[in-house]
């Protein structure tokens, strides 16, 4: 309850303008027109003008005509011997704070003589519960209150049950977790199984030589991939697939001649940080093998590292996105019929595909889309077809083929969420700001 009453005060009256405040004081036009005319004859218009302010003779002779005192032409004279300026008379009741009938208030507002003035004003009352001091209301009954017992004294703050709490702190996503979790339940809805990703250490034989990588290809270089120091190299290998895969290298096989140099182990037992996960699916692929054969459908979404200079679109690790489909009889057609089912849920339905190379795909090919916002054709991953020196060391039947995409997880996000520096997204300089502001996101990157 309040401890005081207060009540508003509202009060309207009518004031004169400047333009008023003068026609109290020397009568109102049509008044003074009718007494410059003279009481017998008449005067000419242009004589009569000379005498009044201009404003006056323009309303005098308005008002007067209209009230039909006197008679206008080239020559003005008087129709009636005497007026009463009841204009004046108003206006003179108005400032001596005299009430007006509405028809007096509305002819003298049309004029615009008189405006209206609010005041406000409140009155003040002391309410039930007034004190001269303030005295702060109890939210708590505390253990000293009971020891003391001065609770009996204290008045408790109401209870508001209406009343809403703090909001809650809740966690934001990462445009890249939205975007992830969203391609991942499209892989799902096409039937596709997760393939495990949780090791970013991976040797060189799984990364490079098991997917017929050739040892002196310039990927290998120290410039592109980032090699362990400790541990150094790999403390293990499946020793017969070793020497296929060394055999297919040096002199080929499977209707391949191979590379014809001299593979060293050394090379392939060395530990990097894994440039793809295309190194789960050759891991994925050997144990299919191993196994009495049975179609596949792998994706994975995970972090991939490779030693690149950093720009606005590239960083020293990223998220690839990586499918893949194993069965038997698999021919061009089928990847392609494949990328337009998977990029058309993605929002992308005009792709055009052209002929690339990767060591260990053939035929290849990279996937671009039109992008409507852009006006123009853009890339948005690459794919083909597993090698057979790649397939058949593992021991999958000859008829059995594996087509394959991948792409990045930053680029489609950045061009989703309007970001043009992937630096804004990803890495220790992404503003939190960001990530509580964006909405979840929609696919339809097209």
């Amino acid at each position: 309850m309040s401890k005081s009453r207060i009540l508003d005060i509202k009060r309207e009256t009518w004031v004169l303008t400047g333009e008023g405040k003068k026609y109290a004081a020397e009568g109102s036009p049509e008044v003074q027109l009718f007494l410059a005319v003279p009481a017998e004859g008449s005067i000419s218009k242009d004589e009569l003008q000379k005498k009044l302010d201009p404003a006056v003779f323009k309303i005098g002779c308005s008002q007067a005509g209209k009230n039909k005192w006197v008679e206008m032409g080239k020559q003005v004279s008087r129709k009636v011997q005497n007026v009463e300026d009841k204009v004046k008379d108003l206006l003179l009741q108005v400032q001596n704070g005299h009430a007006l009938s509405k028809e007096e208030i509305s002819s003298l507002k049309a004029r615009k003589l008189i405006v209206p003035q609010t005041w406000k004003g409140y009155s003040v009352r002391k309410g039930p519960n007034y004190a001269p001091k303030r005295k702060k209301a109890a939210t708590d009954l505390t253990r000293e209150n009971l020891q003391k017992g001065d609770w009996k004294e204290l008045e408790f703050k109401e209870y508001n049950f209406n009343a809403k709490g703090q909001p809650a702190e809740g966690g934001h996503l990462h445009p890249l977790l939205k975007v992830r979790k969203q391609l991942k339940d499209i892989f799902l809805q096409m039937g596709f199984e997760e393939m495990p990703t949780n090791n970013f250490v991976e040797s060189s034989f799984w990364n490079f030589d098991a997917l017929f990588q050739p040892q002196q290809h310039p990927a290998r270089d120290s410039h592109d991939t980032f090699f362990l120091e400790e541990p150094s190299t790999t403390r293990e290998l499946p020793e017969d697939y070793v020497e296929r895969v060394k055999r297919v290298h040096e002199s080929g096989g499977y209707g391949s001649r191979g590379y014809g140099y001299e593979w060293k182990r050394e090379e392939a037992n060395k530990n990097l940080l894994r440039t793809h996960t295309t190194a789960v699916s050759s891991r994925m692929l050997k144990a299919l093998a191993e196994k009495p054969f049975a179609p596949k459908k792998y994706f994975s979404i995970d972090r991939v590292f490779r030693n690149e200079a950093v720009d606005r679109t590239h960083l020293a690790e990223f998220h690839q996105i990586e499918g893949l489909v194993c069965d038997r009889g698999l021919t061009l057609g089928d990847l392609i019929g494949v990328l337009h089912d998977f990029f058309s849920r993605l929002g992308m339905s005009k792709l055009r595909f052209k002929p690339a190379y990767n060591p260990y795909t053939e035929p290849s090919m990279e996937i671009f889309s039109y992008h409507e916002g852009f006006g123009k054709w853009v890339e948005v991953g690459n794919s083909g077809m597993f090698r057979p020196e790649m397939l058949l060391p593992m021991g999958l039947p000859e008829d059995v083929h594996v087509i394959a995409w991948g792409l990045s997880l930053e680029r489609p996000t950045m061009i989703l969420y309007g970001i043009d520096n992937i630096r804004d997204l990803f890495g220790h300089k992404v503003d939190l700001g960001l990530i509580k502001r964006n909405p979840i996101c929609r696919l339809g990157i097209s």
